[in-house]
Formats: C-alpha cells, sequence, structure tokens
C-alpha cells in the first residue's frame, strides 16, 4: 500500500508539472520540484533516529547541496542554446553529479 502511495504522489506532482507548464505562469513548473518532500522524509528519519547534532549536520549538508543543483540549472541554461534539449539536458545532468561528487568528497574531507 506504501508503494502505490508513492506512485501516486509521484504520478500526480507529474500531472501538477504538466498543468503548470501550459499556464500563463509556466515558470512556477519550475518551483514544484523543490518542493522539500524527500527532505521532510530524511530530517523525520534522522531526527527520530539520530542525535539533534546529526540532524543540524544533514540540515547545513543540505544547505550545501543547493550548489549541485545551481550547477544543474547554470549548465541547462547555457546549453539549450547550443544543444538539442535531450543532450542539453544529458550534460546538466552529468554537471550536476561531478558538483555533486566534488561537494561529496570535501565534506567528508572536513569532516571526517
Amino acid at each position: 500500500m506504501d508503494l502505490i502511495f508513492k506512485a501516486l504522489l509521484g504520478a500526480a506532482v507529474v500531472v501538477i508539472l504538466a498543468a503548470l507548464s501550459k499556464t500563463r505562469n509556466y515558470y512556477i513548473a519550475g518551483l514544484v520540484p523543490l518542493f522539500p518532500t524527500f527532505a521532510l522524509i530524511a530530517h523525520y528519519i534522522v531526527g527520530k533516529g539520530r542525535s539533534i547534532e546529526d540532524l543540524k549536520t544533514t540540515i547545513v549538508f543540505g544547505m550545501w547541496s543547493i550548489i549541485p543543483y545551481f550547477v544543474y540549472l547554470a549548465t541547462l541554461y547555457v546549453m539549450v542554446d547550443r544543444l538539442r534539449l535531450e543532450a542539453s539536458l544529458a550534460v546538466a545532468a552529468v554537471a550536476w553529479l561531478m558538483a555533486a561528487t566534488v561537494l561529496v568528497t570535501v565534506w567528508v574531507r572536513l569532516h571526517s
């Protein structure tokens, strides 16, 4: 039942995104995926299972995780003028992966 609920939730988000993309305020579709659904779940799980300090560390790391998302957006913004949409999305996703790898590597070195 839990898996069905999650699938329906994901489908609902896709429907919302599709509907928003057809409105006059289509750009709001870029905000919907940033609703902290998974962050809420992660913070609840960490907050219930670990110390407050561990939760605060998770929150701070989450703040830094905005950097790979910014790298993704900046890369996509530049690439959509140069490549097909699918290729631009792929390049931006690789840029996100690279930035996320750097973030995790630096974080581990500074906090171990």
